[in-house]
């Protein structure tokens, strides 16, 4: 859920892509192949004044933070399709703004402290301080009592690399202790069993979450480490102490662990050593292929929390603007409306208002549908999705890919935009899973018009392509464009980029500090509007179905939704 930092150029005015309308290949293609194909885009002007004021009414204390099921989304649905509506656009869902998202509210209280006995000596950790726990499981309190501990290494089975941390281990019952990332993570190049540097999903906290659920575990506690984490445990602590949002189940959620959480490093090293072990010569030992999980003999895990539990619906917002042409194909701009509500106060301040995260984002879908129907509607439709519950694990989306409005063998595909660039103009933009898909001869081409260099993600540990709603539907084949701005300003170079990408995440991001009075720029926010006007445009003016590249993750999917097409 942590964005890369957004910075990038300023952006020609016309952006003048020549090509022609035929099909883009739907094989072997490379980026190279594809820009013959790609047509001319004209690029209007942006209204920097809708980008604020949308940006500022949707981020004020009024609307609560903005989260799922309450006042503050009733607020945001109603400003919205008002806003949707004035800009010219129609009601996405047969003839209705909104699409249902059933969701369950559910909120840990009178958590006590995690304890572990049994050691050389009690280990004891304080709720929010030293752990975090919360549960999937729509029940009225959570108890984990006496629980046999073990050590599974990164928590991870993946049998087409050959690689099983729970083989022949049986941890029904048991909690489980996980570490971060992937095993390869410290390997300098995205080379490697679980691609070096580049996180796979199988370092996703969430992964590590639902196989620790596969293999029966009662509970599972994640150490939280900041580097491969690629966050503090401010961010661990404001994300998961409040209220949480789960996709409604039939059979709620009895099929998860009991309880999910983390743990702070120092705290993992105390029990480590309690136990006789040494967590540093096992976190090495679980590196490598071939790691066999190690029980922490004689120690019991034991916690409780209470469960204030509500069933609400949540509301994906869509608009479209029909296609000229061929309105029964569409390219999606997608962002998310939510944030986290009330979180932990900060000098009295307990609303984590998200401006930037994603406010801004929410501000663009209005403010390039300005732009659409100004410039004409192109030859697909146009699909603006403001979803839900991206907090929570990218629910909104989720719900709206498995249950599409819009065929997703229909949708060409999308421009997915999550916090905008608070930090002034650059000189470079950064592609999220570049070499991916055909989508990159896209960039290439507005990239060179432009006069900006693309890079490929300098923190491809922090695992970027699964933490955004692009994610929900990239995993069904739908190509999506994931890109933003990179780190090297045009005022203050490289360290100007760093030092304000760090600032926002240690200051403002998941906090009450990410407020609209807190952007002092906006150069570079309607430079990343202007990228994902032309990559949306082109998609949607054009005959081509770009593809994942050969040998992708995602190119069955794609191939087989398209099949007979």
């Amino acid at each position: 859920m942590l964005r890369f930092p957004r910075t990038t150029a300023a952006l020609a005015v016309l952006l003048g892509v020549a090509g022609c309308n035929a099909d883009a290949p739907t094989t072997g293609a490379t980026a190279a192949d594809a820009v013959a194909v790609l047509p001319d885009v004209q690029f209007p002007e942006l209204s920097l004044q809708t980008l604020q004021d949308v940006t500022k009414e949707l981020s004020s204390d009024a609307y609560e933070g903005r989260a799922p099921g309450t006042k503050g989304e009733e607020k945001t649905i109603a400003y919205l399709t008002n806003q949707f509506a004035a800009a010219g656009l129609k009601p996405g869902n047969n003839g209705q703004w909104t699409q249902e998202v059933p969701l369950v509210e559910i909120t840990a209280k009178n958590a006590t402290p995690l304890r572990f006995t049994g050691g050389k000596a009690p280990v004891t950790l304080q709720y929010a301080k030293d752990y975090v726990a919360f549960s999937y499981r729509v029940q009225p309190k959570t108890e984990i009592k006496d629980s046999d501990v073990v050590f599974v290494g990164y928590g991870i089975n993946a049998p087409e690399k050959g690689w099983n941390d729970y083989a022949g281990l049986d941890v029904k019952g048991k909690t489980v202790v996980i570490l971060v990332n992937d095993p390869d993570w410290q390997t300098p190049e995205a080379k490697g069993e679980f691609n070096g540097r580049a996180m796979t999903y199988y370092g996703r906290w969430s992964y590590k979450y639902e196989e620790a659920a596969r293999q029966g575990a009662a509970a599972a506690l994640i150490v939280h480490d900041t580097e491969p984490a690629a966050y503090g445990w401010n961010v661990v602590e404001s994300s998961n102490t409040g209220t949480q949002y789960l996709a409604e189940k039939k059979d709620g959620g009895a099929d998860q662990t009991a309880a999910n959480g983390w743990i702070q490093l120092d705290k993992a090293k105390e029990l480590f050593a309690s136990a006789g072990q040494d967590f540093d010569k096992l976190r090495e030992a679980a590196g490598k292929k071939g790691f066999k999980a190690v029980p922490l003999t004689g120690v019991k895990a034991s916690l409780s929390f209470d469960n204030q539990i509500s069933k609400k619906l949540s509301h994906n917002i869509i608009g479209i603007l029909p296609g000229k042409k061929r309105p029964d194909e569409y390219v999606l701009y997608t962002a998310h409306w939510d944030h986290l509500g009330r979180c932990t106060p900060v000098n009295g301040d307990d609303i984590c208002n998200g401006a930037v995260d994603n406010a801004t984002g929410t501000a663009a879908l209005v403010t390039l549908a300005q732009a659409y129907q100004k410039a004409g509607a192109p030859v697909r439709s146009i699909v603006f999705l403001a979803v839900t519950a991206e907090e929570s694990g990218l629910l909104g989306s989720e719900y709206y890919a498995a249950n599409p409005v819009f065929p997703l063998a229909q949708t060409v595909g999308g421009v997915n935009m999550d916090a905008l660039n608070p930090n002034g103009p650059a000189k470079d933009i950064v592609v999220v899973g570049r070499g991916k898909s055909q989508l990159d001869a896209y960039l290439e081409k507005i990239a060179k018009a432009a006069k900006v260099t693309i890079v490929d993600e300098p923190t491809p540990e922090k695992g970027f392509y699964y933490r955004s709603d692009h994610f929900s539907f990239a995993k069904r084949g739908v190509p999506f464009f994931n890109f933003g701005a990179g780190e090297d300003l045009v005022a203050g170079g490289k360290d100007a980029g760093k030092k304000a990408a760090e600032d926002y995440e240690k200051n403002r991001y998941h906090a009450p500090g990410d407020e609209y009075a807190a952007i002092k720029n906006w150069d570079g926010m309607l430079a990343d509007l202007r990228l994902y006007y032309a990559a949306g445009r082109m998609l949607a003016s054009t005959d081509s179905w770009p593809n994942w590249n050969e040998g992708d993750e995602f190119r069955a999917a794609r191939d087989k939704s398209r099949e007979g097409k």
